[in-house]
C-alpha cells in the first residue's frame, strides 16, 4: 500500500469508509507514522533506517551488520550503508570482535552507539513520544499498554511462523 492508496480512502467516521480490517488498519497507520517519523526525523538529521539502527544498538550494542539489518528490517547491503552514514556523522563507532584483525570487513564488526550517538536517540524519543501522545491522545495509559501488549503478541506469533528464533 502507498500513501497514495492511503488518501483514496475514505476518512475515518465518513458514509464512504469501507469496513476496514484490523491488518489494514494497522497497515494505514504503519503508513502515516513512517510518513511522520520521516518529517520530524529530518531536522535531526536523521532517515529512518538511521533511527531505528540508533534505537537497536541501544538496546543492544555491539551488534554484527547481519544482526543488525535482521533487527531493522532491512537486507545487509543497506545496514552496511545505513551504519557507513552514521559512523560518518560520528553516531556509531565499528570495531572488530574480539580475537579478529581490526582491518576486518565491516559486516564483521560490531557497532556501538558514540556519545553523540547516544544524544541524538534521546532526542528522538522526544519526536517519538510527541507522536504516540498526538495519535493516541483518546487513549488512557493502561488502554495503551494493553494494545502495546496485544501487537507484542501478534507480532511473536507470526515472528514464530515464519522466522526462526535463533535469527531474533
Amino acid at each position: 500500500m502507498t500513501t497514495q492508496d492511503l488518501n483514496a480512502v475514505p476518512a475515518h467516521g465518513s458514509e464512504e469508509e469501507p469496513a476496514l480490517s484490523l491488518i489494514y488498519t494497522i497497515g494505514r497507520y504503519d503508513l502515516a507514522l513512517r510518513a511522520e517519523l520521516k518529517r520530524r526525523l529530518r531536522p535531526l538529521g536523521l532517515t529512518l533506517s538511521e533511527f531505528t539502527t540508533l534505537s537497536v544498538l541501544r538496546a543492544r550494542g555491539g551488534l554484527s551488520n547481519a544482526q543488525l539489518a535482521r533487527r531493522s528490517m532491512v537486507t545487509p547491503q543497506a545496514m552496511n550503508q545505513v551504519l557507513a552514514s552514521l559512523e560518518e556523522k560520528g553516531l556509531v563507532r565499528r570495531q572488530a570482535a574480539p580475537g579478529q584483525d581490526a582491518r576486518g570487513h565491516h559486516r564483521a564488526r560490531g557497532a556501538t552507539l558514540t556519545a553523540e550517538g547516544a544524544r541524538r536517540i534521546r532526542q528522538c524519543d522526544a519526536v517519538v513520544q510527541e507522536i504516540e501522545d498526538l495519535s493516541f491522545a483518546t487513549i488512557a495509559p493502561a488502554e495503551r499498554a494493553a494494545l502495546a501488549s496485544l501487537l507484542r503478541a501478534g507480532t511473536e506469533r507470526l515472528r514464530r511462523g515464519q522466522i526462526s528464533v535463533s535469527e531474533l
